[in-house]
């Protein structure tokens, strides 16, 4: 049968799914479903969670399903009602985490779903196209006074008459626009999409036709002029790998020279069709990505130099490689590893929805939400309060230093010019101008040349949005029943989790003696069947079966890790640099904390010296590592065959860990190759479970496309298991246990009355 329960295994609570309803709550008496020692369980209350947790099972509104989860609940009801009996929804700590929690679920009742919806569509219709376009900036603070908006306004019409009227746009940029770059670029942006400008500026961008002028536009920077020069399809995003040679603007000229010469050899040699990945890993001044091929993550758009991005959407198919081109880091090849189109509207909904909430388009859907609440909630100002508020309005306030002495909380309000007042209502809560007047001393800013009547308008509007938004806040509950529900669930789930963590996980895990007797009165449920040690090598073809048995008669595997050198001085066994023996140190430290590495040490000497400086040399790192802890006999020592260029020793890696052949095995395909060695039994791998029974040996199998060498070394019996081996399932039998007993406790210590009337009209079939 299909169950919905309230619990993953013993844990956790499951939590209910908001979303934003109008449904009113009722103040009035509500029918009981049970009562739990004196506490009542209101019946909607469970109805509720019952129908949120059980409302698509195929056996919703049976009496079986309705009476096995009123037993869930009341478990968990009595679990709570002992949390609260102890006080545990008194502490500092279970109030801030609950605030923590209201704050989050409360972001959803404070948005308007169906302007977020539209902006969500909007952008996504946007991104199909890509908009090249150049601008002309008049700077303008966002809250700037009316006489600086009408003075920048009236400068940005003169120049949209200049450009409209003949003179060109990239002159009136250079000359005129206050955005520092147009002073070399003549306001040009190249080309971009959806969610990549400022809202009011994309907006304009996108409504603006090809080779005409917008009307000013007003975003946080200013007054835009915005000419659009060009349209077309969206290119979507493109995944490429580079390889760099840095060469910055300012470095010297022979350097610059140099780069652009290995720039050119390395494009010449990638034509001669050498390795890519191998020439990235080797000549690639981009350390974030020469070891991943050169690698970049997608972009589209807008997102990259324009130079790079320019060069980039012009390749075509996945491995083109363009010649090398030049940004402010330097030279670059680029080579084309996918191009991806623009999703579907459902794949990116999620993200958008994201990217709006965060985006400046946000603020429509701010003052959405704003304009309902205040119609809803009855907002209404107090004309005389507010006119005696802002005649306090002086210089003082512009300049960042306005005192205000609230009256004494027993003053009365004898008339409107005081500062008990009522400045304004919401759903008839009076807000005094005292307090308005105590904010705007606590939030004022330094606003130098402003009106003073204009900074106290514009404190006044945060005021009014704040208590707006604070009185929506408080009243969440009230007045949406999935909130109220989803936060009485979060509620008790914080509650619980802590007793149950007492009671229950933390104590089965402690109680060391209780879970050996608990182990021991119920050892027939933790036995092995019968197990073999052994080895399943499995492989996707007959040749890589075959070369994987062979390497591993070795026992021994090459690792990738390039070999550490040990530099010396010339004709002594001494390391020459402190380099020399970090590097001996981290080594030491990484075969500590990996027992399958192994290595071995090769002594090095240049031409005219002796081979006994070669075995000096090795001796000496040998040396080293066993007395920083590494065992001998994991350690190989060994001389050069010829001089070498260099006084140096050799450190190479491999390790006795299949793993590290299946990595070499699996270079060109993850699934080559899979090597497992370790004890089996009965379910743990399908091919191992038709040999159980075989005895030792090595067996060939080929099995759904996969070939397979099996080698079981010896077969162990059945039999009990210890403790330690069945430490985890016997954890958590012991934990339900532990459940078990509480929970009878608490039914004794709450008699548990259930109103089965009410329980009856929840039975629907």
């Amino acid at each position: 049968m299909h169950k919905r329960i309230l619990y993953v295994g013993t844990a956790a609570v499951t939590l209910l799914a908001g979303c934003q309803t109008t449904k009113p709550t009722t103040a009035a008496k509500q029918p009981v479903i049970e009562t739990l020692g004196t506490r009542e369980v209101p019946a909607a209350e469970f109805a509720y969670v019952y129908r949120k947790n059980n409302g698509t099972a195929p056996d919703y509104g049976t009496r079986s399903s309705v009476q096995e989860y009123l037993d869930l609940y009341t478990n968990f009801k009595l679990k709570v009602l002992e949390a609260e009996q102890r006080g545990l929804d008194t502490t500092q700590a279970f109030k801030r985490e609950l605030d923590g929690y209201k704050q989050q679920l409360a972001q959803p009742y404070l948005t308007e779903k169906s302007v977020t919806d539209q902006l969500v569509r909007e952008a996504y219709d946007r991104m199909g196209k890509e908009i090249s376009a150049a601008h002309v900036l008049i700077r303008l603070a966002p809250d700037a006074d009316p006489k600086d908006t009408l003075a920048a306004y009236q400068k940005v019409m003169a120049l949209r008459q200049r450009v409209t009227g003949g003179e060109d746009f990239t002159k009136v940029a250079k000359e005129a626009s206050e955005d520092p770059s147009a002073r070399e670029n003549g306001g040009k942006l190249g080309y971009f999409t959806a969610m990549q400008m400022v809202y009011p500026f994309e907006s304009a961008a996108y409504k603006t036709p090809v080779g005409q002028v917008s009307q000013p536009v007003r975003t946080r920077f200013g007054y835009h002029l915005i000419k659009v020069n060009d349209v077309r399809t969206a290119q979507g995003e493109i995944k490429v790998a580079h390889l760099m040679i840095r060469a910055t603007p300012g470095m010297p000229k022979a350097d610059s020279v140099t780069a652009k010469k290995k720039i050119d050899e390395l494009y010449s040699r990638l034509q001669r069709k050498e390795n890519w990945d191998k020439l990235v890993a080797q000549f690639s001044e981009d350390a974030g990505s020469a070891a991943n091929g050169g690698e970049l993550p997608p972009f589209g758009t807008g997102r990259m130099i324009p130079s790079f991005e320019e060069v980039a959407f012009k390749l075509q198919n996945p491995g083109d490689i363009a010649a090398p081109v030049q940004t402010p880091y330097g030279w670059h090849i680029i080579k084309l590893i996918e191009k991806q189109p623009v999703p579907k509207f459902e794949d990116l909904e999620p993200s958008l929805k994201s990217k709006v909430a965060k985006d400046s388009r946000s603020e429509l859907n701010r003052a959405a939400f704003l304009k309902r609440i205040r119609q809803e909630n009855q907002f209404t100002e107090n004309k005389a309060g507010k006119d005696f508020a802002f005649s306090k309005a002086d210089t003082s306030l512009v300049n960042g230093r306005f005192k205000y002495t609230a009256p004494a909380a027993a003053a009365k309000a004898s008339k409107a010019t005081d500062g008990n007042a009522t400045l304004f209502t919401i759903k008839g809560k009076p807000y005094l101008v005292k307090d308005f007047l105590s904010y705007v001393q606590q939030n004022q800013r330094a606003r130098a040349g402003s009106e003073p009547r204009y900074a106290m308008q514009l404190l006044y509007d945060q005021y009014v949005d704040q208590s707006l938004t604070d009185f929506e806040k408080s009243n969440l509950e009230t007045k949406y029943e999935d909130y109220r529900m989803l936060v009485k669930e979060y509620r008790d789930g914080i509650l619980l989790f802590q007793l149950m963590d007492e009671k229950v996980w933390s104590k089965a895990i402690e109680d060391t003696t209780g879970l050996q007797k608990f182990f021991t009165e119920n050892q027939s449920k933790y036995q092995w069947d019968t197990r073999v040690q052994g080895t399943v090598v499995s492989a996707a073809s007959p040749q890589l079966l075959a070369q994987a048995r062979k390497s591993m008669t070795t026992g021994r595997y090459a690792l990738k890790d390039a070999p550490l050198v040990v530099p010396f001085r010339t004709g002594a066994a001494e390391v020459s640099n402190k380099a020399g023996w970090l590097n001996m140190d981290k080594l030491a430290t990484r075969m500590s904390a990996d027992t399958t590495l192994l290595v071995t040490v090769t002594g090095r000497v240049k031409r005219g010296e002796t081979a006994t400086l070669a075995k000096r040399r090795a001796a000496l790192v040998t040396d080293y590592l066993t007395r920083k802890g590494v065992p001998a006999r994991r350690i190989t020592s060994a001389t050069a065959a010829a001089p070498a260029a260099e006084n140096t020793a050799l450190v190479t890696l491999s390790s006795t860990s299949p793993t590290a052949l299946e990595e070499q095995l699996n270079a060109q395909n993850p699934l080559s190759v899979q090597i497992q060695q370790r004890i089996f039994q009965k379910g743990d791998n399908k091919v191992m479970d038709e040999l159980l029974t075989r005895g030792p040996g090595t067996y060939e199998v080929q099995k759904d496309g996969r070939y397979y060498a099996i080698t079981i070394d010896k077969t162990l019996p059945s039999g009990p298991k210890t403790l330690s081996e069945a430490r985890g399932q016997a954890t958590s039998d012991y934990q339900n246990y532990l459940e078990k007993q509480w929970i009878a406790q608490l039914r004794e210590k709450y008699p548990v009355k259930v109103n089965q009337a009410e329980l009856d009209k929840l039975v629907t079939k």
